[in-house]
């Protein structure tokens, strides 16, 4: 009987041991499989990265005067058929006044495509696709996802452009990687993108974002993620952006509401260009825009970037935006709440302010509207206000050759006057364009 419990104990050993080896042996596996997956979706980034540099080498304006004067061609034409009667919903917002006139845009969506201005004037995201309807709010799997998620519909090869069916909440679990070519449109519905991960273009060209609440995002990440559909790779830890811009080219982020992130609300680094950020009403964050990646990243000296018509609201701190190297031209924007400083930089940054209205807070330490992040001279660095509207005390330091060539290099849009910020910026953010509401 002992010999018999013996051999039993013996037996019930040798099995413990094959499950402790089995096990060991498929962990050995596991942590093979994910590192050759990691490795190849580090070369499959390298690659992309490559084509990225190539294609926003060439977005980038040689001739942005060129640029200046198109669109302010557009805006005295759009003006003066206004004031002639033909446009009786025109506001002056030359971007709104392309589509918000048109009784059946409902049946004309993709002519939004065809309203941007600035550098990002040539982002036709999903224009010449197909329209995809997302129906499914949720977001249960970021490598398989279903059919009728805004996951599965972004990261389609083919230009797409995506509508909502219905109003919806969709918490991402991981940060939404988006593929080039594609319009997310949500005029008509009521869709946030909150709780969760938020929105990454990298190195994609021609995206348009419109008409999103954005807000509450998460830092998210180690985990895998599918880019497209033949590939998926391991994405390290995400900041919690609202709007990740990295490494990519014709951009156009317009009419969304953008609060209360981890990191930024929008940040564009890595050579990102040709951006318009328009019409967008920012709330309750602290550090709102980045634009550029760092002071030591010299290929941010490609960046050209239009930030026109947004509202700059209650809870906000600074970073509005921050700039590096690049070219920003900041026109027509209602500047109502911050708490350290509107505008700042470091880098050799060129800043042309034209038309805005800065209201600065009851602080007597915060009334500058320029922040120059720096340790060394910054007297040559070409910053510009012209026409700004100054009140309660606020003030621009100017610095740099005055009216010269490189402010006109960085002009993208003829500002109108400060005195009618308000107006052009009362729409700022996410329309709520259903019926009974905002007249779209």
């Amino acid at each position: 009987m002992a010999v018999g419990f013996r051999y039993f104990a013996l037996f019930l050993l040798l099995i413990c041991i094959h499950s402790v080896y089995v096990n060991a042996v498929s962990r050995v596996n596991e942590k093979i499989e994910l590192q050759s997956l990691i490795e190849n979706s580090t070369m499959v980034e390298r690659r992309s990265e490559e084509i990225a540099i190539e294609k926003n080498d060439r977005a980038v304006d040689e001739n942005p005067e060129m640029v200046a004067s198109m669109v302010d061609m557009t805006i005295r034409n759009s003006t003066e058929r206004r004031e002639l009667g033909f446009l009786s919903c025109g506001t002056g917002n030359p971007i709104d006044d392309c589509w918000r006139c048109d009784r059946n845009w409902r049946r004309n969506r993709k002519r939004l495509a065809d309203c941007a201005i600035g550098f990002g004037r040539n982002a036709v995201g999903g224009r010449d696709g197909r329209y995809y309807v997302v129906t499914d709010p949720n977001d249960d799997d970021p490598v398989n996802p279903r059919p009728g998620t805004l996951r599965h519909a972004v990261i389609q090869d083919e230009p797409l452009w995506i509508v909502f069916k219905r109003d919806m909440v969709i918490t991402l679990k991981q940060e939404l990687l988006m593929n080039s070519f594609k319009t997310i449109d949500a005029r008509g519905v009521n869709v946030h993108i909150s709780n969760g991960a938020c929105i990454t273009i990298q190195y994609i060209t021609n995206v348009i974002i419109h008409g999103l609440h954005v807000h509450d995002c998460k830092p998210t990440g180690n985990a895998m993620v599918r880019s497209s559909p033949s590939h998926y790779g391991w994405r390290t830890m995400a900041d919690g952006d609202a709007i990740s811009i990295f490494g990519s080219s014709h951009i156009w982020v317009d009419h969304n509401s953008l609060s209360n992130c981890a990191d930024g609300l929008v940040d564009a680094i890595m050579g990102s260009t040709a951006i318009t950020i328009s019409n967008n009403y920012f709330t309750h964050h602290n550090e709102v825009m980045l634009l550029g990646h760092s002071d030591t990243y010299h290929r941010d000296k490609i960046m050209q970037v239009t930030i026109a018509y947004n509202h700059f609201g209650e809870g906000l701190v600074q970073r509005m935006p921050r700039c590096r190297h690049g070219y920003f031209h900041v026109v027509n924007n209602d500047y109502t709440h911050w708490e350290m400083y509107a505008i700042g930089g470091s880098a050799d940054p060129t800043i042309n302010s034209q038309g805005n209205r800065y209201l600065a807070p009851v602080n007597p330490f915060a009334k500058e509207v320029t922040h120059r992040v720096t340790s060394g001279r910054w007297r040559h660095w070409n910053w510009r206000s012209e026409g700004d509207l100054m009140l309660n005390g606020a003030f621009f330091t100017p610095s740099g050759n005055g009216a010269g060539a490189s402010y006109a290099r960085a002009s993208s849009l003829s500002a109108k006057p400060s005195s009618v910020v308000a107006s052009l910026t009362s729409g700022a953010g996410a329309l709520d364009c259903r019926k009974g509401k905002v007249a779209c």
